[in-house]
């Protein structure tokens, strides 16, 4: 694996782990600190943005980092389902803060690398809530999740509680190449463009397709 340079987007003095990351951490060779309006650094991996209105914060960093394709994370001491639709919806992952730790977070670097979308349990939590009290149209929607497989279904649904394709891989006795060539079949039958849309889709918090 290589090292990874990690953008650390905050206001200052606002970076709430001084010990992130480990001087011996084995994936984490920069970490560069960015105050608004956020100078992006060309040579990097993943930014981690933490703010307290994501709203205000995370238009304000995308817009920065232009056409940038760089993976995402946000913490934010918000835990309404607004906050985290609108992130998660732009691809993002988010931790909710007091409801993760040093190591989820670097979890959550390594999975944004491989294209994961990692949330914090309560952050999940609020996600599959806003869901359920979503209207859908619920026929449309069960034709939509019947289009996959017993196994399929499955790892949708550990998908869609944060879990990345390792992790389902442990969950299902699967290797991880496995998992990922069922997602790759999940995202072409969802007509989804990766992880993020396919949890919006099978949770009903996106349009469903005709089928």
């Amino acid at each position: 694996m290589r090292s990874l340079t990690v953008a650390l987007a905050c206001a200052q003095g606002e970076w709430p782990h001084e010990d992130w990351p480990a001087p011996d951490d084995p994936y984490v060779i920069r970490a560069v600190h960015l105050s608004p309006p956020y100078d992006v650094p060309e040579a990097l991996d993943v930014a981690v943005l933490r703010c307290d209105d994501p709203s205000v914060a995370l238009p304000e960093l995308l817009g920065a980092m232009g056409d940038a394709n760089v993976p995402l994370i946000v913490i934010s001491p918000r835990r309404d389902s607004e906050a985290v639709l609108q992130v998660f919806r732009t691809g993002a992952g988010y931790l909710a803060e007091g409801d993760y730790c040093a190591c989820m977070l670097s979890s959550a670097v390594m999975a944004a690398t491989v294209g994961h979308t990692y949330l914090s349990p309560s952050a999940c939590a609020v996600l599959r809530e806003a869901a359920r009290r979503m209207p859908t149209a619920g026929d449309a929607l069960e034709r939509l999740r019947s289009l996959l497989s017993p196994r399929e279904r499955q790892i949708m649904e550990l998908l869609s509680t944060g879990l990345g394709a390792q992790e389902i891989g442990l969950r299902l006795r699967l290797s991880e190449k496995t998992v990922r060539n069922n997602l790759s079949n999940i995202y072409a039958k969802l007509d989804a463009r990766g992880s993020t849309d396919a949890v919006l889709r099978w949770l009903g918090a996106a349009p469903v397709l005709r089928t």
